[in-house]
């Protein structure tokens, strides 16, 4: 009976996420129309003597104040931690600093990482990081301590899910985490049941404030 329960779950949450990459597809159909047409009325707005706007809208974006992600965690039963204060999602261009490492929130650069199942060699900036999150993306992360065997199994599993990206993170607490917007977990090993149970919960899960944004065409190392 558990078994059959497992399949039909992974088999429903499989569909969620065909259904979201298509809408995310469709949307990027949608904005490159946008895109261009934007263009078109950004050029005009430049002859006409519209610089002046541009460098304003520019000016506030570097003046951008830093993170407004105040609160503190709050650990439940399932050993989740789940951000219990603000976590604001401005689009900042100046470095922010986040009170939690790695990040679950808070102000974040305007592009994501790519988050397709993308697996980094080296560090990532947190501030594209969180824009996936936002995507409803999950975070794998690790530090020098957690096993090689671990790394590659995490590797593989995050290659094959769609929503998901991995980065090392020296300087968290523990050797493997796993964060979604607002959620945090530390996990014993890549064989670790909470891995699968985090996944099934928090990519593309409830807490995601922008379900079925796109996680291709950002950035990638």
């Amino acid at each position: 009976m558990g078994s059959a329960k497992n399949k039909t779950s992974n088999a429903s949450r499989k569909a969620r996420i065909e259904e979201l990459r298509r809408a995310e597809q469709a949307r990027e159909r949608r904005n490159r129309i946008l895109a261009i047409t934007a263009s078109v009325v950004v050029v005009a707005g430049l002859v006409a003597g519209g610089v002046v706007l541009v460098k304003s809208q520019s000016d506030k974006n570097d003046t951008a104040s830093d993170s407004k992600a105040s609160g503190h965690f709050v650990t439940g039963s399932d050993g989740v931690k789940t951000w219990k204060g603000t976590l604001s999602r401005n689009h900042v261009t100046k470095t922010v600093k986040y009170p939690m490492e790695p990040p679950v929130g808070g102000d974040h650069n305007q592009v994501w990482m790519n988050c397709n199942g993308d697996v980094y060699a080296k560090a990532v900036n947190n501030m594209n990081a969180v824009h996936s999150l936002e995507h409803g993306a999950v975070w794998v992360t690790y530090n020098s301590k957690a096993s090689d065997a671990d790394v590659k199994a995490l590797a593989a599993k995050v290659k094959k899910t769609p929503y998901t990206l991995m980065s090392p993170v020296e300087d968290q607490k523990d050797p493997i985490m796993l964060s979604a917007w607002g959620k945090q977990r530390t996990v014993t090993s890549a064989t670790d049941p909470n891995v699968d149970k985090f996944f099934a919960s928090y990519v593309q899960g409830k807490q995601t404030p922008e379900p079925g944004a796109a996680c291709t065409n950002g950035l990638s190392q």
